[in-house]
């Protein structure tokens, strides 16, 4: 069992709080609202069945708990996984405030979703204890967990740290070198970008945006990479064959996408999307993914398994 401090009881830091103590850890969120106490008992208490249906939920468990100020959280963690504002300045300064509590050997584990390991470190006096583990949200149901060092991260340190993701049942997604958005983010803004781009010049509604996905991308993407099925797509030939057939097509099509701005205009636009497209509540439609995206994972999973 480690014990684990989270800084910020927020969408992210409740839902590693979360994925920590159903594996047995102790966790700590920190954070000065005494609104989090509740937050998280509530968030902790309504993950419990879809966490027993995914397998996560260890006889070990352990309910997260709340701390206003790391004085009054206990003994000196094992990790700390920091899940403040994307507010560069204020990483510096709770930060720069906590190490002094922290033992040599604890590393801090950023769930910052683009900023570079070495700008959050940067007024630690071990900068190098400073690492990316940013997960997808939610941490406690999605897998993947993108790990990137700091220049000054001694690589023992980060493999200790990859195996502990490892062992929580995550996917670590490794990075060689720091990039501002990471791996996945940059990955769905791309595709959002050109989602973006169809529906302001009017191809599309952004309803059909989200089918395209949804429907026509999304199947295959669950079990296959975008490079694999463009290497299907090239038949006994594979991608050799794909690119010589396609690859200026696809050219051309890289040529035309569109570089929106995300300015008034545009974000009238896709809020007027999404009430037209799902008006629901916000809450009620994340208790629906909370449902479902489970089990298409168990689903994907009894299909890799049943060809095995």
């Amino acid at each position: 069992m480690a014990r684990v401090w989270i800084l910020g009881g927020g969408v992210i830091g409740t839902g590693w709080a979360i994925a920590f103590g159903a594996a047995g850890h102790a966790a700590v969120v920190i954070d000065p609202d005494p609104a989090t106490a509740k937050n998280l008992g509530d968030a902790w208490t309504a993950a419990q069945p879809i966490l027993a249906e995914m397998g996560l939920l260890q006889a070990s468990s352990l309910a997260p708990v709340h701390a206003t100020s790391p004085a009054d959280a206990g003994a000196a963690p094992d990790l700390v996984q920091e899940c403040l504002p994307e507010l560069i300045a204020l990483k510096h300064d709770v930060l720069a405030a906590l190490e002094h509590h922290l033992p040599d050997h604890v590393m801090i584990a950023s769930s910052s979703s683009g900023l570079m390991p070495d700008d959050i470190g940067a007024r630690l006096k071990d900068p190098g204890r400073l690492v990316i583990a940013h997960p997808n949200n939610p941490p406690w149901i999605m897998p993947t967990v993108e790990l990137c060092p700091s220049k000054t991260t001694q690589s023992a340190r980060l493999d200790e740290l990859a195996c502990f993701y490892t062992d929580l049942g995550k996917s670590v997604i490794r990075m060689n070198k720091p990039m501002v958005g990471h791996v996945v983010n940059r990955l769905q803004a791309a595709l959002w970008r050109e989602a973006i781009h169809l529906a302001a010049e009017g191809v599309v509604s952004l309803s059909d945006t989200e089918r395209a996905i949804t429907e026509g991308l999304a199947p295959r993407w669950a079990l296959y990479g975008p490079s694999t099925i463009f290497h299907l797509a090239g038949g006994a030939g594979g991608m050799e064959r794909f690119l010589q057939v396609l690859g200026p097509a696809f050219q051309s099509y890289f040529d035309d996408l569109g570089t929106p701005t995300l300015d008034q205009a545009t974000a009238d636009l896709l809020v007027r999307g999404m009430q037209h497209h799902d008006p629901r509540p916000v809450a009620e439609i994340a208790a629906e993914r909370n449902r479902k995206v489970p089990r298409a994972f168990a689903e994907i999973a009894r299909i890799r398994a049943s060809e095995n």
